[in-house]
């Protein structure tokens, strides 16, 4: 059963088991990133950091869209001179970012509508990303004579190079089949499948040992910083690790009694 609960007026959650979903909500501007949206995020991963209960997020939009990308009205609006509002703006995205990759819990996109410029940033942020077929992709800076810079860190390192230019230089709307055929997206689902097929890939994910989980995605992205001599070791290191960790032991346990696995992991232990 939902467990709805109220983090702030732009930003909701509810809880379903061990998934926990957060609802970007500012319908009214298709879920833009504002200031205010950013802080809540923030403080919503600085909160899932320590709390061992939930083993997988997922991250929607209400209304009409996933989300929109920064608030432009909110920047043009503002009276700070020489782009320190956008600079100011820039860093907390950019924290709120690297955030969602340094969590312990996989971040799951559940896309629908559009996701564009910041919105298609954060879609490539997530561990994961399920998007309905009418859902569309874009970093259209370059039409409003802008260039989706902090976007293009996350698609660069998401898609292939060529993909990632040819969606900055031209700023034009993918369909969600191109997102999936260029890796931005893992899955497209009929819009009427999109909860279904996020709820159960939560399910899957939430069901594994969240020690291996943690552990895995945190290696995971540090050796994508690493050349491949350096990756090797350093994931060696881990493997030797977790070899002997509580949830290894138990699972080989399990696997070896053919029984279900008792985590130890999800007891805190």
């Amino acid at each position: 059963m939902d467990a709805s609960t109220r983090t702030s007026d732009v930003l909701q959650t509810r809880r379903r088991g061990a998934v926990l979903y957060a609802t970007l909500n500012r319908p009214e501007s298709g879920n833009a990133l504002s200031l205010e949206l950013l802080g809540s995020l923030q403080d919503l991963w600085q909160r899932m950091e320590s709390d061992t209960s939930v083993r997988v997020v997922v991250l929607e939009g209400a209304g009409r869209f996933f989300c929109t990308g920064h608030d432009l009205k909110e920047i043009l609006d503002s009276n700070e001179d020489g782009g320190e509002f956008a600079r100011r703006l820039a860093d907390v995205c950019n924290r709120m970012m690297l955030s969602i990759n340094r969590l312990p819990q996989p971040v799951i996109a559940k896309v629908h509508g559009i996701a564009t410029a910041a919105g298609c940033q954060l879609v490539a942020t997530c561990d994961l990303a399920i998007a309905s077929a009418d859902a569309r992709f874009a970093t259209p800076g370059v039409n409003i004579g802008t260039w989706c810079s902090t976007p293009s860190v996350a698609l660069s390192r998401t898609i292939g190079r060529k993909h990632a230019m040819q969606m900055l230089l031209t700023g034009r709307l993918y369909e969600a089949d191109d997102a999936f055929r260029m890796g931005l997206v893992n899955e497209v689902v009929p819009a009427d499948g999109l909860d279904a097929a996020v709820d159960e890939l939560a399910d899957e994910i939430a069901s594994k040992s969240p020690y291996a989980i943690a552990l895995g995605k945190r290696s995971f992205y540090r050796q994508l910083e690493l050349d491949i001599d350096a990756a090797y070791d350093f994931a060696g290191e881990v493997a030797a690790r977790n070899a002997h960790a509580a949830d290894a032991r138990e699972g080989v346990s399990a696997f070896l009694g053919k029984r279900e696995a008792d985590w130890p992991g999800r007891h805190g232990r």
